[in-house]
């Protein structure tokens, strides 16, 4: 494979990367009618019953391809910068592998969990949505709680990138923003998760069109 065609495959990936996005912003956020915290271990689990389908789904979406996905991503990215900076390239791409596996991890623990609470859930509700929550933690801890690991990952990625001329200054700069924002949801403040996800979408997106429209020439192809 041509390492132009290989650069477009991952400019694909990428924009795909920001459809999934948005596309989780519009189901959690706006789809799914969760129960009130006032509501009972019954209530809650017929929810996770109702919306079984959706919500396991949108798991696999949103964590499991979406993983695969960035997978193809971080490897063109690898093949675009590394002949550039080889030793950054090497230390960025390997965050981003690991973010790779957390998303995926993730998204597997949630809906396997989803799963085994639904068939508890027959004969004990209340120890079905005991054993959610401890999904929801593990889950949560791997790869929804917090983007640490992806947020590296861009911000070394655009930093070596302001080195070059490889992506625009701005593009560079939106980058820097998304690592900044995924490293700081360590923090227990909502704000930095929505600016980091907005964020992201724009970014993802932009380094897909670039990806697509200036394909450069490396030294090596693709096998």
């Amino acid at each position: 494979m041509k390492i132009k065609t290989f650069q477009k495959i991952g400019g694909f990936s990428s924009i795909s990367l920001g459809l999934i996005y948005i596309l989780a912003f519009v189901v959690y956020g706006g789809i799914l009618d969760y129960p009130s915290k006032e509501a009972s271990e019954t209530e809650r689990l017929a929810f996770l019953s109702d919306n079984y389908l959706v919500l396991s789904s949108i798991t696999f979406i949103s964590y499991v391809l979406f993983g695969i996905i960035l997978a193809v991503l971080v490897i063109v990215m690898h093949q675009r910068v590394k002949d550039s900076f080889p030793n950054s390239s090497l230390v960025t791409s390997a965050f981003g592998i690991i973010w790779v596996g957390l998303v995926v991890a993730s998204g597997m623990i949630a809906n396997i969990g989803l799963n085994l609470v639904l068939e508890i859930g027959i004969e004990n509700p209340e120890k079905a949505m005991t054993i959610w929550s401890s999904v929801g933690i593990v889950s949560e801890g791997l790869g929804g709680g917090n983007e640490i690991v992806g947020g590296i990952w861009v911000l070394l990625l655009s930093t070596i990138n302001l080195k070059s001329s490889l992506f625009s200054r701005s593009l560079n700069f939106i980058g820097l923003l998304v690592g900044f924002a995924g490293i700081l949801t360590v923090l227990p403040i909502d704000i930095f998760k929505e600016v980091f996800g907005i964020s992201q979408i724009i970014w993802f997106i932009w380094i897909g069109m670039t990806l697509i429209r200036k394909p450069i020439d490396m030294k090596y192809n693709v096998i």
